[in-house]
C-alpha cells in the first residue's frame, strides 16, 4: 500500500493523493491514463509521487507499447466489417496478375477449402504452421522432390501474399498478421548445372529431328541459349521487340525487368521468317510473336511436351529434369 503522507521538502508531513484522484490529460481516457501511470508507478521504488507532466509521458510510452497514439483514443473509428476466407480469397485472386497466380493460386485455395468459413483474422501463426505441415505430407512426390519443401514454401508464400493484401485493405494489422510469424523453410541448394556443349548438341538434334514442328522448337531453344531468357520472356516476345538491323531482341520479363539483347543473325532471320509465315499478310506488332502452325498462340505447355519428347529418346534428361531454366546456366566450352 501507498503511505499515507510523505514529507515535503519543508520537512512538513502532505497528504499523498491517489493516482485516481489525478485528472486525466484531455487526449487521453481515465483508463489508459491510470493504467499508465500504475504501470510507471509500480516499477519505481519507494512510490514516489509523479508530477503531472510524468505522468503524461507515462501514459505516452504505454500507448506507444500497445501501439496506439492519443488520437485513436479519441476518434471514433467504424468497426471493420472482416471477411471470411471464402469471400475474401476470391476477391484477390481476381486481382492478381497471371503469372502470381499460376505460383499461389493452389495454395490460396487449400488455404480456403480449410478454413473458408472462418473469418480471416482468427487463425493463429500455430494453426498456419499445421496446415503447412499437412501441405507437405500431401505433396506429389515427383523424381526431382525434396520431401514436400517447394510446398511448404509455397503455402506459406502464399499466405504471406493473402495476409499483406489485407494489411493494405486495413482488415487487420501487422502486429496481428499470424503469416509474419511463420517462417519459410530455409532453401537448399539448387540441383541446376551447366550443361555441357555435347548434352547441348544432343538435345537441340532431338528437338529439331522430332515432334510435329521441330523447326519452332529447334528455334526456341536456340533463343534461350543465346539469350539465357527465363520461359515467360520468350512467350512474351512481339513483332515490334525485334531489330533486325541491329539483331537486337527486346525481352520483358520476370518482375518488370526490360533489356535489349544481342541475337545472332540467323536467329533473326528465323523469327523474322517465323512471323511472314504464321502471322498472315498483315501481322499485328504487339501480339506474342511465337505461333504453332496453325496460327495459335504458343504457350508454357509446348515447352512441357517439348522437354517431355526430349527425355524419351534421353534418358539422362529425363532422369534429371531438364528443363529450359538449365539452359540459362553457362556452358562451359
Amino acid at each position: 500500500m501507498l503511505p499515507p503522507s510523505l514529507p515535503d521538502r519543508t520537512g512538513e508531513p502532505r497528504s499523498y493523493r491517489s493516482v485516481s484522484a489525478r485528472q486525466p490529460s484531455s487526449c487521453l481516457s481515465d483508463a489508459a491514463h491510470r493504467a499508465g501511470i500504475i504501470t510507471i508507478a509500480r516499477a519505481i521504488d519507494g512510490w514516489c509521487p509523479m508530477t503531472t507532466a510524468t505522468e503524461i509521458e507515462a501514459a505516452r510510452l504505454l500507448l506507444a507499447k500497445l501501439g496506439l497514439t492519443p488520437q485513436q483514443l479519441v476518434e471514433t473509428t467504424p468497426p471493420v466489417d472482416v471477411p471470411t476466407f471464402s469471400t475474401y480469397i476470391p476477391t484477390i485472386i481476381a486481382t492478381m496478375p497471371p503469372t502470381t497466380l499460376r505460383v499461389y493460386g493452389p495454395y490460396l485455395r487449400r488455404i480456403e477449402a480449410a478454413w473458408g468459413k472462418r473469418l480471416i483474422i482468427e487463425p493463429t501463426p500455430t494453426e498456419l504452421r499445421q496446415l503447412a505441415e499437412r501441405t507437405k505430407q500431401q505433396a506429389i512426390v515427383r523424381r526431382n522432390s525434396r520431401g514436400g519443401r517447394s510446398a511448404v514454401e509455397s503455402l506459406i508464400a502464399a499466405a504471406r501474399y493473402l495476409y499483406r493484401r489485407a494489411e493494405e485493405d486495413g482488415l487487420i494489422r501487422r502486429d496481428d498478421n499470424p503469416a509474419r510469424k511463420v517462417p519459410k523453410p530455409r532453401r537448399l541448394a539448387s540441383t541446376r548445372r551447366a550443361i555441357s556443349d555435347h548434352q547441348l548438341e544432343e538435345i537441340v538434334h532431338v528437338a529439331a529431328t522430332t515432334g510435329n514442328d521441330p523447326c519452332l522448337d529447334a528455334m526456341l531453344l536456340r533463343l534461350h541459349i543465346e539469350t539465357a531468357c527465363r520461359r515467360a520472356g520468350a512467350l512474351a516476345l512481339r513483332p515490334m521487340d525485334l531489330d533486325p538491323q541491329q539483331c537486337l531482341v527486346y525481352l520483358r520479363e520476370k518482375g518488370e525487368t526490360v533489356r535489349w539483347q544481342p541475337v545472332s543473325c540467323p536467329l533473326m532471320n528465323a523469327m523474322l521468317h517465323h512471323i511472314a509465315e504464321r502471322h498472315g499478310d498483315n501481322p499485328v506488332e504487339s501480339e506474342p510473336l511465337f505461333r504453332q502452325r496453325d496460327g495459335r498462340v504458343v504457350t508454357r505447355r509446348r515447352y512441357d511436351s517439348l522437354w517431355n519428347r526430349i527425355g524419351t529418346h534421353l534418358e539422362w534428361v529425363r532422369r534429371q529434369q531438364i528443363s529450359t531454366h538449365w539452359l540459362r546456366h553457362i556452358v562451359p566450352a
